[in-house]
């Protein structure tokens, strides 16, 4: 079950369930490739990858942000945002990867950071308009 906390004409965002921050961008429109996307959207995600990755460095403050847009799965537009620790699972593989552990780690509360991001998210909304 994906939780969308995020939601606008154009794009929205969504948790994916796992031990790390784990978020993911979605353009409404099913492009397949980044450069299928109109260009003022485009940096618009771009604009959007920013204010999430920002926020979670400030709240989480983690080793590394991952970002991928892999889109093999699901060949739509979606970004990736994950904030990474040295001691969570698979730190230093990909998610995806090889499990080298189990974690358990010790995360400041998401709702939070979830609440804090969506401020932030609509601040970003209003001053394009």
């Amino acid at each position: 079950m994906h939780h969308i906390i995020y939601e606008d004409k154009e794009f929205y965002i969504e948790k994916e369930s796992s031990e790390i921050p784990w978020i993911k961008i979605f353009t409404k429109e099913p492009f397949k490739e980044l450069s299928d996307m109109p260009t003022d959207m485009r940096e618009r995600l771009w604009k959007l990858y920013d204010c999430v990755e920002e926020e979670m460095i400030s709240y989480y403050k983690p080793t590394k942000i991952n970002m991928a847009s892999f889109a093999n799965m699901l060949p739509r537009v979606h970004i990736h945002v994950m904030a990474r620790f040295e001691n969570d699972s698979y730190f230093p593989n990909p998610m995806w990867g090889e499990k080298l552990r189990e974690a358990n780690l010790e995360l400041p509360n998401e709702d939070t950071f979830f609440k804090n991001l969506f401020h932030k998210l609509n601040q970003l909304r209003e001053n394009r308009l």
